[in-house]
């Protein structure tokens, strides 16, 4: 569930565009209201991969739920993954509080996600995501820490919106279509530009927690980094796989989903 670039264990984070105007009935969640003025546009359009960015973002075109069907963030609820990171096994464990964190007047989820190998964990991450009145999931910022010397430390690569040039980026499209592109992170300072491109609404995906067609397939790179992961979503579920498809070897599949 928790985003990061290209890898679980050391991945930036970076914030993305909101293009507003117009109006719009509300998308793809029962908590988008009848009223509103975010933009209906494609995730292409709201978080563009090419040109200046730079959002405008609106607090009054939030709403206070994450219900996005491939995305979604119910308080109380834990997505557990296992996989491996070149030859060493890890688990990533990703729960949903019941935390908000104000950010450029948004109030935005908290989800912690832990890193662990055999040793105990290696790296812990909170994430903050908003949903807009259409359904689209925004990547709001992240507080990354990661283990050294036996103690957790911050690392560069966290970022908050409208800090030190960060931007808001679309993690989980309102209405996700192959072909779109679209920024997840926007940090420059801290080496986080997660972009994504939409491969297919049909695939599969067999992992422990259960098998599935109609999957949606993403590919995630960072311009900054040599490797491109796959990920593979399910409508109802949330992220059930991701895997390096260039660069070290990386994957991480759903084993449980517990509340």
């Amino acid at each position: 569930m928790a985003n990061r670039p290209t890898s679980r264990l050391a991945r930036g984070t970076i914030l993305i565009a909101l293009a507003l105007a117009g109006a719009l009935a509300a998308g793809c969640g029962s908590s988008g209201s009848s009223s509103t003025t975010t933009t209906s546009s494609s995730a292409s359009t709201l978080a563009p991969v090419h040109g200046k960015y730079s959002p405008s973002i609106d607090p009054a075109d939030f709403v206070a739920t994450v219900d996005n069907p491939y995305w979604p963030l119910k308080p109380g609820t834990g997505f557990h993954f296992k996989g491996v990171r070149g030859t060493t096994p890890q688990r990533d464990d990703e729960i949903v509080t019941d935390r908000t964190r104000t950010i450029e007047g948004i109030a935005s989820t908290v989800v912690r996600d832990t890193v662990s190998e055999r040793t105990g964990p290696v790296e812990r991450t909170f994430d903050y995501y908003a949903q807009d009145t259409a359904g689209n999931v925004w990547y709001m910022g992240e507080l990354s820490l990661e283990k050294k010397h036996g103690k957790f430390a911050k690392a560069s690569d966290s970022w908050l919106s409208g800090v030190d040039g960060a931007e808001p980026g679309i993690i989980m499209p309102a209405d996700p279509q192959p072909g779109d592109e679209y920024r997840q992170e926007y940090y420059p300072p801290g080496e986080a530009l997660d972009e994504a491109h939409v491969l297919s609404l049909h695939g599969k995906a067999a992992v422990p927690y259960g098998s599935y067609g109609d999957v949606l397939v993403t590919s995630e790179y960072s311009p900054l980094e040599p490797q491109t992961e796959q990920k593979y979503y399910v409508s109802g579920v949330g992220e059930v796989k991701e895997k390096v498809v260039k660069g070290h070897h990386e994957e991480f599949k759903l084993v449980a989903i517990t509340h």
